[in-house]
């Protein structure tokens, strides 16, 4: 692990431009990573209670990643010095709390939506990111970028619209998974606001452990007494989410987006919703009609339109010196 990650830190080391790269190809193997998850967690929470899961899986991701920030504590020990450590902390409670939302939506939403369709909707994460950017850093926007939320929203009508009963009213599914979205919009922006100015591994271990602690105090309050680990299909998902997409994925990313923004994190993160709709399809056998395909595509066109428009150009984070 410390020969994997001593390369990882050397190959970031050269010019702007490969270190950027790298960073690109990383965030892009998380994607695939996320991609693969929403069969498994929809599977697990038909067994298990939603919040017990995450309690589960944010437990197993603070567990790997604590020998891990062990290991690599002198590494990244000047990242961030100038920050003091109660700001860091406070940054990463903060991120999980908008983790912590953004994962509840997702996997409540799992139990009445699909994985394809809770692919697509929480891949409208990518075209609010502008947005945020518009409304809280005072960006300018382009017409590029209302064009990908126009693109978006219609693709979203048709994925989640299309057949629709009047007397039932959408999927609730859809909606709760829509929340996500927007709550994974707003951590894709904290953490670009925050990264470059932290230490990535306080960062991630704080958040991580938020959600944790917030996820356990959730299922005590509101769900019936459950394990603290699940067993069979559950507990395997829970390990393969926490250590693999949460803990390794979370890790990466706060690491990775010192070196890339957060618009370019989220056009990367595109590809996700891909990656989802694959698995399904491969797994479960998942087939999205004609209109659900066409708004698949529309919410795609409109992630890559708002990012490449440039949409906003949100400044690139600076880097320690």
């Amino acid at each position: 692990m410390d020969t994997a990650w001593g390369w990882y830190n050397h190959v970031m080391q050269p010019a702007t431009s490969s270190r950027r790269a790298i960073a690109d190809l990383s965030l892009l193997a998380i994607a695939f990573i996320w991609g693969l998850t929403f069969v498994m967690v929809q599977d697990a929470v038909r067994a298990y209670p939603v919040f017990a899961f995450l309690s589960a899986r944010f437990l197993l991701a603070f567990l790997a990643m604590l020998p891990l920030a062990l290991l690599l504590r002198k590494r990244t020990a000047g990242w961030g010095a100038a920050t003091p450590l109660w700001r860091q902390i406070g940054a990463g409670v903060f991120i999980g709390l908008i983790l912590f939302a953004g994962y509840s939506f997702q996997t409540m939403g799992l139990q009445y939506t699909t994985p394809a369709k809770a692919g697509f909707i929480t891949g409208l994460s990518v075209v609010i990111v502008p947005v945020l950017g518009m409304v809280f850093a005072r960006e300018r926007p382009e017409a590029a970028a209302w064009l990908g939320v126009g693109m978006a929203t219609a693709g979203l009508a048709l994925l989640s619209l299309i057949g629709v009963n009047l007397k039932q009213g959408v999927n609730p599914g859809d909606i709760l998974v829509f929340f996500c979205a927007l709550s994974f919009a707003a951590h894709i922006f904290v953490t670009g606001r925050f990264s470059h100015r932290m230490d990535p591994l306080i960062l991630t271990m704080t958040q991580i452990l938020t959600v944790a602690v917030l996820a356990t105090a959730a299922s005590h309050f509101f769900e019936p007494p459950t394990p603290v680990f699940p067993r069979g299909q559950p507990l395997f998902a829970a390990i393969f989410t926490g250590v693999l997409a949460t803990a390794v994925a979370f890790g990466v990313q706060t690491m990775a987006q010192r070196f890339t923004t957060a618009t370019h994190t989220a056009l990367i993160f595109a590809t996700e919703p891909v990656f989802a709709a694959l698995a399904s399809f491969t797994l479960i056998g998942e087939r999205l009609g004609p209109p659900q395909l066409l708004g698949g595509v529309l919410i795609l066109a409109g992630m890559v339109t708002a990012e490449l428009g440039p949409g906003l150009k949100l400044k690139r984070p600076k880097r320690d010196e």
